[in-house]
């Protein structure tokens, strides 16, 4: 059971069962039963720093349509139902400028043709299709209209079966090439096999390495926990912003490229074409506008099962805005049912590294009690641009029914690895400094108790942290059973197959709470 939360203090809820096929990397691994831990620190490879290079779209377009109104950055999510899939796509180009004559939502139609694999695709599914704009400040000539945008629901579907569709519009005629998409199982007696999770992936070489190796996975769901595209790290012509200088003097840094989103949804259609992906916005999905407007492109691109939250930043599928939504719906699992409770959304609370330092305190302060009472197993977050797993944690006190924080936010990106902890001499930031700016409040306060004891930070990696990594990468949660979880940590220097830090996450049902 995954539930996904989303950052600015409106939660994103979602539940998954998984399972998985055993996969070992250099023998035997640990699990939490032999935690604690001892802290580790990976030394950094400055081989793999200063290589962050943007690929280069604007000259060549990855997957740019042949013929007009071709289906382009095809995408698969879940529903909160699990006979049902969400299919997205685009159809026709973007325009920039004021101009310009926006396309007709209703000339192009939006079908899916699908069928089980390997018996034809005679079934058909229709949906809705729109349009968005996104609208500068200081009347900026480079106003951006979206091409169409396509959303078919479809329903009726056969758990763990194999299905094949086409999208597009068959009068013109202009459709897809065939993809395949398997559905999930139903549970309590099955589970997908390999659910990759990722954070920061940008539109960077390093962005294509993670993408083809964990294509080269084979999982069977995606959850991105946010800062997608980056296009708000590029000014309205297309170049890499100096915020200093590119930015809008009464809205600072929201100048933003939206043609990087296009770009990007047509180079992530190799994945989101065939695995269904789950999305959580991060601060990088802002993209404030005219009229104060936020999360445009966010809403519109993609499709959320969010009939049962009304909201696209927050949602469930087959498992769904704040406090007392949360509350009610955690009082109402059956772990008996589904014995796995995963969280993520996108800011960590246990990060150690100096760049976002316990900047969602507010947020913790705030939930943290809720999620332990009712049991959550493991929590996943972006945000920061390195990896770190934790022991088990509560309260930033060992516990053993705590979860297991992990933050995979070095997908690729676009600003490079974080590298510096805060508990190294001289990093440790000032209190008042740490809030985030998106979400507000200032929560800091001094340790109480334990070896940091009056201090904001640690003087050594805190013994809450058990392995930190400054490289590019991504992670595999593979659900065993109702009581083990393999997670493993996969970096792109690596071979695809070969995995760096893997423990066995064991819940303790009869000794936590749940």
């Amino acid at each position: 059971m995954v539930l996904a939360m989303e950052s600015l203090n409106r939660l994103l809820h979602c539940w998954i069962l998984l399972i998985s096929l055993l996969f070992v990397v250099n023998g035997q691994f640990p699990s939490t039963l032999e935690g604690p831990f001892k802290p580790v620190t990976v030394p950094v490879n400055y081989s793999i720093i200063g290589q962050v290079t943007s690929l280069p779209v604007n000259d060549n377009p990855p997957l740019s349509p042949e013929i007009e109104f071709q289906p382009q950055q095809i995408s698969l999510s879940l529903s909160s139902d699990l006979s049902s899939v969400w299919v997205s796509w685009i159809t026709g180009e973007y325009q920039i400028g004021d101009d310009i004559e926006p396309l007709d939502p209703q000339s192009v139609a939006s079908v899916v043709q699908y069928g089980v694999y390997k018996s034809g695709r005679n079934n058909l599914a229709a949906g809705s299709s729109f349009i968005y704009c996104q609208q500068y400040p200081n009347e900026d000539p480079n106003n951006y209209t979206s091409g169409i945008i396509h959303r078919v629901l479809v329903t009726g579907l056969d758990p763990d079966t194999m299905y094949e569709y086409q999208c597009g519009d068959p009068s013109i005629p202009a459709m897809s090439e065939v993809h395949y998409f398997r559905t999930m199982p139903s549970p309590p007696k099955d589970y997908p096999s390999r659910v990759v999770v990722v954070g920061g992936l940008g539109l960077t070489y390093n962005t294509s390495t993670t993408i083809s190796h964990m294509a080269a996975n084979h999982p069977d769901l995606a959850l991105l926990v946010g800062d997608l595209s980056f296009a708000d790290l590029y000014c309205t012509n297309g170049t890499l912003c100096d915020f200093q200088n590119c930015s809008f003097p009464q809205s600072p840094l929201q100048e933003t490229y939206q043609p990087r989103w296009d770009h990007w949804g047509r180079f992530m259609q190799i994945l989101t074409a065939t695995v269904p992906t789950m999305v959580i916005e991060g601060d990088h999905e802002i993209e404030k506008q005219a009229d104060d407007l936020t999360f445009t492109a966010y809403n519109y691109r993609f499709a959320f099962p969010s009939d049962e939250s009304g909201s696209t930043l927050y949602y469930s599928f087959n498992a769904a805005d704040q406090y007392k939504w949360l509350e009610r719906d955690l009082f109402n699992v059956n772990r008996s049912v589904t014995p796995w409770l995963v969280a993520a959304w996108h800011p960590p609370w246990y990060s150690t590294y100096k760049d976002h330092y316990r900047e969602a305190e507010c947020m913790r302060v705030e939930m943290e009690e809720l999620l332990y009472k009712h049991g959550v197993d493991i929590v996943f977050n972006g945000h920061v641009n390195a990896y770190e797993r934790s022991n088990r944690v509560y309260n930033y006190t060992l516990d053993p029914c705590g979860p297991v924080h992990i933050t995979v936010g070095s997908g690729g990106n676009e600003m490079n690895l974080t590298l510096e902890h805060a508990d190294e001499p001289g990093n440790c930031p000032d209190p008042s400094n740490t809030p985030d700016r998106f979400m507000g409040g200032s929560c800091g306060f001094n340790f109480t108790s334990g070896p940091a004891a009056g201090n904001f930070c640690w003087n050594e990696q805190p013994e809450y942290s058990a392995y930190r990594e400054s490289s590019f990468g991504y992670g595999i949660l593979e659900v065993k059973n109702q009581t083990h979880a393999l997670w493993m940590w996969y970096r792109n220097q690596d071979r695809y197959s070969v995995g760096t830090d893997g423990i066995y996450i064991v819940r303790q049902p009869d000794r936590c709470p749940s």
